[in-house]
């Protein structure tokens, strides 16, 4: 098997580490001082369960690296557009892009059978610029239960949680999907195959839609937030909203309010990835965790005032982020 990580940063090298380490052909793909110091020493990962080095091969040019059997995106979403000419060289008849993406991925509504299927949503494949870089025949959904930082180039600390759940956007089961989930659970991480994934969807975004955004508005990390009675309370708002609106296109979450609030505290003084991008003057990944299910609200008429206005005042923070960049 040969793998390209498009994005190694703290969930993509973390990633390409476990499966280097199961025997795979693993190419990483990233840049700056990053890239300089894996190839000078590595990837080394600081984990509770037993710090490991991978040295799999790193470059800045997919070019390079040439076709493999599977590309793990570890882009942020709002990156994925812009994409297209990095994964071109990566690709030969068969190769399948595994996104590891936030929120409502871009294929959500292919193979979905129902009133919405083949929808398009406009927040996250803006005038279809998404779908012509990643190709819907090529997507695999990932979901990922894992929490990493980059402690410093070269350096990933990974926090908790293993679990990267897989599947197709379709909900069958494939060879190429079984193969990537054996070598990654060779690799020390749990990698199920799901035959509905969008169920995962919304349990990772049950939480994501709330703590993000008043992660970075607040400055606030996930224990924080949890502490707080009138945040909490906010929080428990938004994912009866956001709940709401999974109903209607179709999707039972099957997770309770309170038991997703406690698994968020369990991450402690965790930084959501939200909050690190503001701390480091980035682009914040929003369009995919509220502006989409807004869209979707909109599409389903299902009421959601306190998504709305907690997506207005994070989207004027994220404006004025962009302006100063």
């Amino acid at each position: 098997m040969k793998v390209a990580v498009l994005g190694a940063g703290a969930i993509g090298a973390y990633v390409g580490a476990a499966l280097h380490r199961a025997g795979v052909e693993v190419h990483l793909i990233a840049r700056g001082e990053h890239l300089r110091a894996i190839r000078r020493s590595g990837v080394r990962v600081l984990t509770p369960r037993g710090d490991f080095t991978a040295h799999p091969h790193a470059t800045d040019d997919p070019a390079e690296v040439g076709p493999v059997d599977h590309v793990f995106l570890g882009l942020k979403a709002n990156g994925y557009a812009a994409a297209g000419p990095m994964v071109e060289p990566l690709l030969h008849g068969t190769t399948s892009i595994i996104a590891a993406q936030n929120g409502i991925p871009w294929w959500y509504f292919h193979g979905l059978k129902g009133p919405y299927e083949g929808y398009r949503i406009e927040s996250v494949d803006p005038g279809g610029a998404v779908t012509a870089a990643p190709p819907l025949h090529r997507a695999v959904g990932c979901v990922v239960y894992a929490a990493t930082e980059i402690e410093r180039p070269g350096v990933i600390r990974h926090l908790e949680g293993t679990r990267f759940s897989i599947g197709e956007p379709t909900g069958e089961p494939t060879e190429r999907c079984a193969a990537f989930s054996a070598a990654a659970i060779a690799g020390g991480l749990k990698c199920p195959v799901e035959r509905d994934l969008r169920k995962d969807v919304w349990i990772k975004l049950m939480g994501n839609i709330a703590f993000n955004p008043i992660s970075a508005l607040a400055r606030a990390t996930m224990a924080g937030i949890c502490r707080h009675d009138g945040a909490r309370e906010l929080v428990r708002t938004m994912m009866r909203e956001t709940v709401e609106v999974a109903g209607r296109v179709g999707c039972d979450p099957g997770v309770s309010i309170e038991r997703r609030l406690k698994g968020a505290e369990r991450a402690g003084e965790h930084k959501t990835s939200t909050l690190q991008d503001l701390e480091k003057g980035k682009p914040l990944e929003l369009d995919v965790l509220l502006a989409a299910v807004v869209e979707l609200a909109d599409l389903t008429g299902a009421p959601v005032p306190t998504l709305r206005a907690i997506h207005a005042v994070s989207d004027l923070l994220n404006t004025n982020l962009v302006r100063a960049v």
